[in-house]
């Protein structure tokens, strides 16, 4: 063979190039990349608001329709749960499920599984703390 030097200076950088580039593949290969579509960034306003309690009023009538993984705790007033027809709202202080027309207790934190319709439905004006997505209708 010729240029025997060159051959022993390039086979171990070309070997080290093969070994750190498989290593690459090995990390990234199998997870999703930071700021990808698979992982979107977000703002921070949006990790706050998607975090905190909001309290707002509803008035007798209108309901409390909530997405999937929302939150909410009856600060005031009276107010009955809204269920999908199989499933209710999930009372996480009692440990039960609330179906369509039960009465929602004061204080009591509830768990909107999915968003398919649920929430509570104010039967005098109320005050409700709201975590995540939901809608007043």
């Amino acid at each position: 063979m010729k240029n025997t030097k060159k051959n022993k200076i390039l086979l171990p950088l070309l070997a080290g190039l093969v070994i750190m580039l498989s290593a690459c593949v090995g990390v990234f290969g199998d997870s999703i990349l930071p700021g990808s579509s698979d992982d979107p960034v977000v703002s921070k306003s949006y990790v706050d608001s998607m975090s905190r309690f909001t309290p707002i009023e509803v008035k007798a009538g209108k309901s409390v329709i909530g997405g999937e993984g929302s939150e909410m705790i009856l600060r005031s007033g009276e107010a009955s749960a809204i269920g999908n027809g199989e499933n209710g709202v999930s009372d996480v202080t009692e440990g039960k499920d609330l179906l369509d027309g039960y009465w929602v207790f004061q204080n009591h934190l509830l768990l909107v599984p999915r968003a398919d319709g649920r929430g509570i439905k104010a039967t005098t004006d109320i005050w409700v703390m709201v975590k995540g997505v939901y809608t007043v209708q």
